[in-house]
């Protein structure tokens, strides 16, 4: 699905994933689950791209709904896998906090439940390797992206900010679909490690210059940056 001429979405409101593409080749922007490796691969076809131009893969955060395709790509293709520091471990399977489901209403719980088997959940695969990544840096990779900490969801939650894209990607910093719920609109995201700590890294958003704030799960949200942060505060109430 192209967002714009520079970006484009694969999955759909429940998982997604998203691809950069520039003269230089694309950058990967997480990897949803499994199964999203044959909507990869459609869209990288119906773009004129292939695998081969995949110059790096980078991780919002290590949870397992991110890091899908991840791994294959990285076997198979010789991908580099970027991942901040403080999620490294949890990319490669380390310990993930046990935190409070809140909230969920059983048809909205379901909808995902299947969405996750059709895309083949049971099969991830944690990384083998990661390139280990912090706050500030600006990767060498298609569209230049710069990488902010964003930590609460996972303490090495980051936003992956493209300029050439006018996007920033922000993992499950926020969402624009509650899973468990279906509840649409700006709003914390559920599963998050600490919840204040989330919304607290959300006011630095508000510094970056992009148009498109792009979830893990829910509808791409177009406007003001600087809006964001209030807004999944009203509605964590």
């Amino acid at each position: 699905m192209e967002l714009s001429h520079h970006l484009h979405r694969i999955g759909n409101d429940t998982v997604a994933a998203y691809l950069v593409t520039t003269e230089e080749g694309v950058t990967v922007v997480d990897a949803g689950l499994p199964g999203h490796w044959a909507d990869l691969v459609r869209e990288l076809e119906v773009l004129g791209r292939s695998l081969d131009e995949v110059r790096g893969v980078v991780l919002t955060h290590g949870d397992a709904d991110h890091i899908g395709f991840a791994e294959r790509l990285r076997r198979e293709h010789g991908v580099p896998v970027f991942v901040h520091v403080d999620d490294a471990g949890r990319a490669q399977g380390g310990d993930k906090p046990k935190t409070p489901m809140g909230p969920v209403r059983p048809v909205a719980l379901a909808g995902f439940a299947a969405y996750a088997v059709r895309k083949q959940a049971w099969r991830n695969e944690y990384l083998s390797e990661v390139v280990e990544v912090r706050d500030g840096q600006t990767l060498d990779l298609p569209g230049e992206p710069r990488i902010v900490s964003i930590p609460g969801h996972s303490p090495g939650s980051v936003a992956v900010h493209v300029p050439v894209a006018d996007a920033v990607m922000v993992g499950d910093a926020l969402t624009t679909k509650h899973v468990l719920t279906g509840r649409r609109g700006l709003q914390p995201a559920p599963f998050t490690d600490d919840p204040r700590l989330a919304l607290d890294s959300l006011g630095r958003l508000g510094g970056l210059e992009a148009s498109w704030v792009l979830p893990g799960h829910g509808a791409p949200w177009r406007g003001e940056l600087g809006e964001v942060a209030a807004e999944v505060r009203r509605a964590a109430g």
